[in-house]
C-alpha cells in the first residue's frame, strides 16, 4: 500500500493563499524544458507532496531543477505524521527546484483551481500532473464506514479526475504533455476483488480515470500512465494503518517509485500504461534493488496489494 493519506478520516484542512515562493524558478527555455533526458525547468502539478512517495517524486525531480507545486491539506504539524505542505516546498527548494505549497482540499474544486492557477502564474505554464494524494481503508464490505467509502472515492477517483481535469488546458499547452497517476494495474484476480472492495473500486477507479484521458487526448500528445509497486514502500500508511514497524522494516524506500517514476517522466514516450515501478527501473537498466531496502533479503519484502 503506498498512499499519501494514512487513514480515511474525514478531517477538514485549514486553507490559506498559495505562499510566495521563497526561491526563484528554474529556467524553462526550449531546448531543456521538455528534455526525454532531464526536467530541467519543467512544472509539475502534484496532489499531496508533504511527505512520503510524493515528496520523494518531488526531490528527484528537483535535483534537475524542475519547478513543483504542491496542494495538499498538512499546514501545521501533525503529532503522527511527518512534514508540512510548506516543509515540502522548503526541501525541493534545497535540493534545487522551484517549489509553491498550497494548503488545500483535493475535495475542494476551488482549491484545485488555486494551485493549477498558482503553477501558471509562477511558473508559466504546467508539463507534468502528478496524482499522488490517496486515501485508504482496509475495511471489508460489512465493516468500512459509509463516510469512509465517501472520502476514498472522494478523494483517490475523484480527485483524480478533478485535479487532472482543471490542468489538461496548460496541459495540453506543452510540448510534452505527462500524467502521472500512483495507482495500480486492472488485477481483476478474485485474490484482489474479495479484499476490501471499497479501497480496490477506489485505487483501480483511478488507473480508469487515468486510461481514459490517456485515450480521450492520445491525439494532442498526452502521455497519461499508472505507476505501482511489487512491494510495500516504507510510508505513513504502512506504519499507521497497515503494518507498523515490522511491515515498515519489511518495505523499500519511497527513493524506489521516485526513481522509477523519474525515468518514466523522463524516458521514451508511452501512453496508456499502467506500470511496475520494479519493470521501468529494469528497462533503464537497473536490476540490483538492495539499496532500496539496506539488510532486508530479498525473499523478505512483503508484497502490495493488487499484483
Amino acid at each position: 500500500m503506498t498512499d499519501a493519506t494514512p487513514s480515511a478520516r474525514a478531517t477538514e484542512p485549514t486553507l490559506s493563499d498559495p505562499p510566495t515562493p521563497s526561491a526563484t524558478p528554474a529556467p524553462a527555455t526550449d531546448d531543456t524544458r521538455n528534455s526525454a533526458a532531464s526536467l530541467r525547468g519543467v512544472s509539475i502539478v502534484m496532489s499531496g507532496g508533504s511527505r512520503g512517495i510524493g515528496l520523494a517524486i518531488a526531490l528527484r525531480a528537483a535535483r534537475d531543477g524542475a519547478n513543483v507545486t504542491l496542494l495538499a491539506k498538512t499546514d501545521r504539524q501533525h503529532p503522527k505524521l511527518e512534514g508540512t505542505v510548506h516543509t515540502a516546498a522548503e526541501q525541493i527548494r534545497a535540493a534545487g527546484g522551484g517549489a509553491v505549497g498550497v494548503v488545500g482540499d483535493l475535495r475542494e474544486e476551488t482549491d484545485i483551481d488555486r494551485a493549477v492557477a498558482a503553477a501558471v502564474d509562477t511558473f508559466g505554464g504546467i508539463d507534468i500532473v502528478v496524482n499522488n494524494a490517496s486515501a485508504i481503508s482496509l475495511d471489508g464490505s460489512l465493516e468500512v464506514a459509509a463516510k469512509r467509502y465517501d472520502l476514498m472515492h472522494q478523494i483517490n477517483v475523484r480527485g483524480t479526475f478533478l485535479f487532472t481535469r482543471a490542468a489538461m488546458p496548460h496541459l495540453l499547452d506543452s510540448s510534452r504533455p505527462r500524467v502521472l497517476t500512483l495507482s495500480p494495474p486492472l488485477n481483476l484476480a478474485p485474490k484482489w476483488l474479495a479484499a476490501y472492495p471499497a479501497y480496490m473500486t477506489a485505487k483501480y477507479g483511478m488507473t480508469l480515470t487515468t486510461l481514459g484521458h490517456a485515450h480521450e487526448f492520445a491525439d494532442r500528445g498526452l502521455e497519461a500512465n499508472t505507476l505501482w509497486p511489487r512491494t510495500t514502500i516504507a510510508t505513513a500508511a504502512v506504519a499507521n494503518v497497515i503494518g507498523g514497524d515490522e511491515l515498515m522494516r519489511r518495505s523499500r524506500s519511497p527513493e524506489l517509485y521516485a526513481d522509477a517514476a523519474y525515468e518514466l517522466l523522463t524516458g521514451r514516450a508511452r501512453n496508456g500504461e499502467t506500470l511496475l515501478c520494479e519493470d521501468v527501473l529494469a528497462e533503464a537498466g537497473v536490476t540490483d534493488l538492495a539499496a532500496y531496502s539496506p539488510g532486508v533479503e530479498e525473499s523478505s519484502l512483503f508484497p502490495d496489494a493488487f499484483v
